[in-house]
């Protein structure tokens, strides 16, 4: 897939103060879409617009496009 994070989305949000058991407690982001962020994998637009809101950024500062080589 050519959109990849450009950062870790689980240290940034640690960083900014939001622990996995307080993301879960909160009811933040769901377990299993912990799980792939965990895994680098891509989650959705909902997902996105709560951890930009969380992290006070915009989708381009954490999401990047990578053009795949052939």
């Amino acid at each position: 897939m050519p959109i990849k994070y450009k950062v870790d989305i689980l240290s940034a949000l640690r960083s900014a103060g939001y622990t996995q058991n307080r993301i879960r407690n909160e009811k933040l982001i769901g377990q299993a879409t912990l799980t792939q962020l965990r895994h680098g994998e891509l989650v959705s637009w909902a997902t996105i617009s709560k951890i930009c809101e969380l992290l006070e950024c915009q989708p381009g500062d954490i999401l990047e496009y990578v053009t795949e080589s052939e």
